[in-house]
């Protein structure tokens, strides 16, 4: 197998890889093997059918995904150890050149973790707290929330002024692949949420006053925004040593209102790990 890649300026990775020939016959003769036990014809016994008859009743479209199925993803992890690449994203994968008796040709589009800069975070969060704290309140402010401790609460520093403090002093450019599969995630949820409304998307975007470029591009805009926040936040932890112990996930899981929902949990210990450290990052950055 012979293997190409490809960075480019936007982030995405093009792995090339070609088969040859002789690896994708051998695997095609292995499904086929594998289909013609399957077929049944009077007279014969289920995988007893001559092999010749067998290849005759099979579905040349079938054997073909079945092998493009076995091939694939061999093929991917093959190129991806090659290069010593950590991908993050499902890869969009296009088949360049398929013929029979030919190698083939394959396109796999990825993307790894982007490189990330990370500011003066903590005095940007001073700075911002201690704006908050010098604030004057007005006998207006005072009409609008009387009570102390409103005032108190409102010179405190909320989650949303946080992150958007993070985001001044982090750079991070968003594989344009990345943002795409983040897009047509979202895409997806729409028109599934749109189903159960019994409305068509059209109809929706209609009814909101927005296009479906409109809602791609405030799609990206969010993505591209959620994605610098993860792993802004994803740099910290690990600068700052913040680390999620098996005594946190336990605690998470016992905390679970009812036995299905601790069951749930127990079973994505990994994602669970992830959320209480991005949840431990953002109090250590609120106590900053």
């Amino acid at each position: 197998m012979i293997t190409a890649l490809e960075r480019q300026q936007n982030g995405t990775i093009t792995l090339t890889i070609t088969v040859p020939w002789v690896s994708v016959a051998k695997t095609k003769e292995s499904v086929i093997t594998e289909l013609a036990r399957e077929i049944e014809l009077p007279g014969f016994r289920k995988g007893k059918v001559p092999r010749k008859i067998a290849e005759e009743k099979l579905d040349t479209t079938k054997v073909y995904e079945d092998v493009i199925q076995k091939i694939l993803p061999q093929a991917y992890a093959e190129a991806v150890k090659q290069h010593e690449l950590h991908p993050i994203i499902v890869p969009k994968v296009e088949m360049v050149e398929a013929k029979e008796g030919s190698n083939w040709i394959i396109k796999a589009h990825t993307c790894e973790k982007p490189k990330l800069t990370l500011g003066d975070y903590r005095q940007a969060i001073k700075m911002v707290k201690a704006t908050k704290q010098n604030k004057i309140w007005t006998p207006a402010d005072a009409a609008k929330a009387p009570k102390a401790e409103e005032e108190a609460k409102a010179k405190q520093m909320t989650l949303g002024e946080l992150l958007d403090t993070l985001l001044t002093v982090v750079t991070c450019k968003i594989p344009d692949i990345l943002i795409e599969a983040e897009v047509n995630r979202s895409l997806s949820d729409l028109i599934d949420q749109t189903k159960k409304l019994g409305l068509g998307v059209d109809q929706y975007l209609s009814s909101t006053g927005r296009t479906a470029e409109s809602v791609r591009h405030e799609y990206a805009e969010n993505s591209r925004r959620t994605l610098t926040l993860e792993f802004a936040i994803e740099a910290i932890a690990d600068t700052e040593s913040i680390f999620v112990s098996d005594d946190d996930i336990e605690t998470a899981i016992k905390t679970a209102k009812t036995e299905d929902e601790r069951t749930a949990l127990a079973k994505e210990r990994y994602y669970l790990a992830s959320i209480l450290r991005r949840q431990k990052t953002l109090d250590f950055l609120a106590a900053v």
